[in-house]
């Protein structure tokens, strides 16, 4: 167990990483020069806010009825949708030998949290943000991650799901699969990159004018961290300890194949469709096999796992240029990778499970539906707790800058700074500030 708690720390530690610096790159080399510093921004303060948040009320809500306090006690669970908030409140009386594992969640909120930034480059005011993420994460990332892990309604257990479609007649054979977050992480967190991106509404000039990622060698490198992180993510998520000799290498190779195989399935389609096979899709190839293989790794093998990353890559390929067909403003393709890599991975699991679990391979298909249903439930639940907390901002604070201040640019406009302006030594105001007041000083 030494080590166990170990490897988790690490996983933490890795998970962690994902958010800062390794999401904060990839997005912020996919944004406008003039709005990749508050791209960044919105990454760094997801860790600061539900970091907070999570150690505050968002355990508690989570697993207080699965962990218990260090005396011995269990929180109530209210429907089957969350634990009681207040049982746990502030880790006050969460038994330290659990502190590992709230660690290790806490930074799979953040991650959350901060993937829905995307959908919204260029135009939230980061003060609707800073507001947005504590009671979104509470609305809609807490309950499901009690729903899904915390032996809640999307679990298996008596009156989950499983049990009310089959009634109790082997239920438990068919518990929904979700290893490491394909609905609690990325179906949530896409669903709700297009529910905020629908309210906040289109960038000026989308459609009409050239909006491309200003340095992507930045998108690369945070690729790349992701991937890196990732491992912590899906290898950290270990579900069977009597088995975890086989099984963290098997989630290991299923991450990594999946990924490999969606990177090419995205440059393929890029190759066929376009002639070119571009340093933006392998990074997007890379992210989207691994939100695909994140519900699926402990339950394929390595072959079915490149079987689902290949579709994963291709499908999120295609689905990114939906944006431009049906006119919503999803700005760094959130929905096309994350919601869509997400069902791929929730629903491909149905068909591809081993153990005569998946449809094709030697299953009766009851997999596959509890997977689909599932999906759809975490799409409703995410799409309602961000519309009512969306709406409530945009009636009461506003959520979006105005005309001017988004032409202007979003980074000196809320930030005060400029990512490239070396003329002033970092584009920092405080400095511009400091500048004028000695220019001032010696002309007197």
């Amino acid at each position: 167990m030494d080590g166990y708690y170990t490897w988790m720390l690490v996983s933490a530690s890795l998970v962690l990483l994902m958010t800062a610096p390794g999401l904060a790159l990839f997005y912020g080399g996919m944004s406008r020069n003039k709005s990749v510093l508050n791209m960044m921004m919105m990454s760094f303060t997801a860790l600061g806010v539900v970091g907070i948040v999570y150690a505050l009320w968002g355990w508690s809500m989570s697993y207080s009825t699965t962990f218990a306090t260090a005396d011995g006690e269990t929180g109530k669970e209210f429907g089957k949708l969350f634990s009681d908030p207040f049982k746990q409140f502030g880790l006050e009386t969460t038994d330290p030998a659990n502190y590992v594992f709230v660690a290790f969640q806490l930074t799979f909120a953040v991650i959350t949290a901060a993937l829905i930034s995307g959908a919204v480059a260029d135009r939230l005011k980061f003060s609707a943000w800073l507001v947005f993420l504590p009671i979104w994460v509470t609305l809609s990332y807490f309950p499901l991650a009690h729903m899904v892990w915390g032996g809640g309604f999307l679990s298996g257990v008596e009156g989950g799901l499983a049990d009310l479609l089959f009634s109790g007649d082997g239920a438990a054979a068919v518990a929904p699969i979700d290893y490491a977050g394909g609905t609690v992480v990325h179906i949530n967190a896409g669903v709700a990159g297009l529910v905020l991106a629908l309210l906040v509404g289109r960038r000026l000039g989308f459609g009409k004018e050239p909006m491309k990622p200003h340095n992507l060698t930045l998108t690369m490198i945070g690729a790349g961290l992701l991937w890196f992180g990732w491992f912590g993510f899906n290898v950290g998520s270990i579900v069977n300890l009597d088995a975890y000799e086989t099984e963290t290498g098997l989630v290991w190779l299923n991450t990594t194949l999946a990924t490999c195989a969606a990177m090419m399935g995205w440059l393929l389609v890029e190759k066929f469709r376009d002639g070119k096979g571009t340093s933006l899709g392998a990074a997007s190839g890379v992210v989207a096999g691994l939100v695909a293989i994140t519900p699926a790794c402990g339950n394929l093998v390595p072959w079915s796992a490149m079987v689902l990353g290949l579709v994963a890559g291709g499908l999120c390929a295609l689905a990114v240029g939906l944006k431009y067909t049906l006119g919503y403003d999803d700005s760094l393709d959130v929905v096309g990778v994350h919601l869509v890599g997400g069902l791929v991975g929730t629903v491909g699991v149905g068909f591809l499970a081993s153990n005569d679990l998946g449809l094709l391979t030697g299953g009766d298909g009851r997999q596959l539906l509890v997977q689909v249903v599932v999906a759809l439930f975490a799409m409703l639940w995410s799409a309602v707790a961000t519309l009512v907390v969306g709406l409530a901002i945009k009636i009461t604070l506003g959520l979006r800058l105005d005309p001017e201040d988004e032409t202007d640019g979003i980074d000196f406009v809320e930030h005060g700074e400029s990512a490239y302006d070396l003329s002033t030594g970092g584009g920092a105001r405080r400095t511009s500030v400091l500048t004028s007041t000695a220019s001032e000083g010696a002309n007197a």
